[in-house]
């Protein structure tokens, strides 16, 4: 039986969630009640879990761990010039 392949997010938006970062990756735990009533459950850099609303979030497609930093759990230099990057450039989020 092979291992269920880990899932990443990036953070696209912050607005009344102090505790996430723009643009910071954050792994998800499988939730299927969560995610049918709009939420994601992400992990952070504690190794608990939370539910935030699915709209804070972006999928990364990743080739595996080496392309995440592991220690800060921010995008690699080959995930920056991903669709994400090229899409979030000037949209003025903060």
């Amino acid at each position: 039986m092979s291992k269920p392949r880990r899932r990443y997010v990036v953070c696209i938006h912050t607005e009344g969630a102090e505790d996430l970062e723009l643009r910071k990756l954050y792994q998800v735990r499988e939730d299927e009640t969560a995610e049918r009533r709009g939420h994601l459950r992400v992990v952070d850099e504690s190794g608990e879990d939370y539910l935030y609303p699915k709209e804070f979030f972006a999928p990364v497609e990743s080739g595996g761990p080496k392309e995440l930093d592991r220690k800060s759990g921010v995008l690699s230099e080959a995930l920056r010039g991903s669709r994400y990057a090229a899409s979030s450039r000037g949209s003025g989020a903060k």
